[in-house]
């Protein structure tokens, strides 16, 4: 007989907007099914009305609990820390999430990607793949990457940099500078490998950036950060997400890379394209301190609260929020619904992604959700409708 699972009365976000419906999940497959007879269901779980979300999905997540991605010392240490990052998301309401690996070595990219395939882990978030943050990169824009490792793409090909197709296999998003020549054969040749393409770290004008989407780019990367400031002159390529483009855009809404009112503009100009991402660093879940560099960025880092920095600069490395803080904090600035943020968070990452099996509560896709306090705070999480993770009040 077939085992399936009801849950009641819940009142589900999707498209931006709340409806209270039924669902039911055959836990045979952890799939989202139609509707079946009470007598075979194995379970009924009232939801009581309470608010539930898609899980949320993290695409661009460099390191936490002290693991930076770009560290590799054997294969079995390197799973092991993905592993205890995959545990760790799932009790901050992330089902899925795509490693980042910043400007390095093409050795450390062709070390690491090979274990960044695709993989579930037992009670973890589900690891889908690689973001390659680089290194097709403008120093100009380097934010905290090493410039010394950029390469311009008429002096580099994606093999040569990532490595075989093993290691290519996990490569799911690139992120790279458009005004590097020639940006449009490389943008070309990564679409057709089936790897969405970012503009970020880029001096790029806004006339280039529309020729990098012609090209077959889909997304700018934590828009505003680390590109030409948007001005009404010059609007660069932040100014392409109102454009009749449209691309896709992360921000993040740590309150430390944007101030409120430009993350407010920058959702409000698009809802179905912005996409939150904390750009966690491994200091994420760590005491404020000085801590010690790594692959990507050899230098020492101050943690203060969410922030950190090299020391003895202001160079922010990056953020230690959490994709579900920057849920709330988008609902707080900008003064939408906690469903309109959700979906920032779930159905525009697997939207971008051409991911059908996440983003939504529906029949055909994996029952992977959160149940959400009504400030937004994650108080459980369920995949394949098995609740993996619940707040206690300690």
């Amino acid at each position: 007989m077939v085992r399936i699972r009801a849950f009641i009365n819940a009142r589900i976000c999707a498209h931006g907007r709340e409806t209270l419906h039924d669902f039911y999940v055959d836990l045979d497959t952890g799939y989202i099914v139609k509707e079946e007879p009470s007598e075979k269901s194995s379970s009924v779980i009232d939801m009581h009305n309470r608010l539930i979300a898609p899980a949320f999905q993290e695409l661009q997540i460099n390191g936490c609990l002290g693991v930076h991605f770009t560290t590799f010392m054997d294969p079995r240490s390197y799973l092991s820390h993905l592993e205890n990052v995959s545990r760790h998301l799932v009790t901050q309401g992330v089902s899925a999430f795509y490693v980042t690996l910043p400007t390095v070595s093409r050795d450390v990219y062709k070390k690491i990607l090979p274990h960044l395939k695709p993989r579930a882990f037992d009670n973890g978030a589900d690891l889908l793949g690689a973001h390659c943050e680089g290194p097709w990169l403008n120093p100009l824009k380097k934010g905290a990457h090493d410039a010394s490792l950029m390469r311009s793409p008429a002096e580099s090909s994606v093999g040569a940099i990532y490595g075989d197709e093993e290691a290519l296999s996990a490569v799911k998003m690139v992120t790279l500078a458009p005004e590097l020549h020639p940006s449009q054969d490389l943008v070309q040749d990564l679409v057709q490998r089936g790897v969405i393409v970012s503009l970020g770290h880029s001096a790029a004008d806004y006339d280039t950036g529309t020729r990098a989407l012609g090209s077959g780019a889909k997304m700018i990367t934590h828009a505003f950060n680390a590109m030409n400031p948007f001005s009404h002159r010059s609007p660069g390529i932040a100014g392409l997400i109102s454009s009749s483009e449209a691309p896709y855009f992360s921000i993040i809404a740590d309150g430390i890379h944007l101030h409120p009112a430009t993350a407010t503009l920058a959702f409000r100009a698009n809802p179905s394209n912005c996409i939150l991402v904390s750009d966690a660093i491994e200091m994420a879940g760590l005491p404020d301190g000085l801590y010690a560099g790594h692959a990507q960025i050899p230098h020492a880092q101050r943690k203060v609260g969410k922030k950190v920095t090299i020391e003895g600069t202001d160079t922010l490395v990056g953020s230690c929020s959490t994709v579900a803080e920057c849920v709330r904090n988008l609902k707080a600035w900008s003064g939408c619904s906690l469903a309109e943020a959700v979906r920032c968070a779930s159905q525009n990452v697997t939207s971008l992604m051409k991911d059908q099996e996440r983003g939504l509560i529906e029949e055909g896709r994996k029952a992977d959700f959160v149940v959400l306090s009504e400030r937004g705070y994650v108080q459980e999480t369920w995949m394949m409708g098995m609740k993996l993770f619940e707040k206690t009040d300690s």
